[in-house]
């Protein structure tokens, strides 16, 4: 089955959620999670993890929609554990091939972004110079294609 969802991603991400929300939410067809709580559980990952630019929220909004649909439940072998974080590596080398790094602060590097608290106001001019829906779309295509080659046993 081909999974689209990376044009969805984008879309939230323009209609004001953070990176990570946009990626989450666009999966709640695949994770069965209600839309609501999936905003609520991915909302402390944008911006690098509470804007502190560490890990990008794309990323780790894929990382969790790989937990979801493959990750280690109650019952779980070492074996299990290492494949599902085999699986982790795999999309995060995937990610950084597209563009270097995982990592919010060097994705943004060339623009002057801070750590505060305060999110930025989505203006005209904040997404003309925002390049983090690339970085939505790369997270889901990279999910979707997942996916695809390897259809989740729910």
């Amino acid at each position: 089955m081909k999974y689209d969802h990376a044009d969805k991603a984008c879309e939230l991400f323009a209609g004001g959620l953070n990176c990570a929300q946009s990626v989450f939410v666009a999966f709640t067809d695949v994770t069965g999670m209600d839309k609501d709580l999936a905003m609520r559980l991915s909302s402390s990952f944008g911006a690098g993890m509470g804007r502190m630019r560490e890990v990008c929220g794309a990323c780790s909004a894929m990382f969790m929609i790989a937990g979801i649909l493959y990750g280690t439940g109650e019952s779980f072998s070492h074996e299990d554990k290492t494949e599902h974080y085999k699986r982790i590596q795999q999309l995060a080398a995937e990610f950084k091939a597209e563009h270097d790094t995982i990592i919010c602060r060097e994705l943004l590097k060339e623009l002057s972004v801070t750590s505060t608290p305060e999110p930025e106001k989505r203006t005209e001019k904040y997404y003309k110079v925002r390049p983090c829906v690339k970085f939505v779309r790369t997270a889901a295509g990279l999910l979707d294609r997942y996916i695809s080659e390897n259809p989740p046993q729910l």
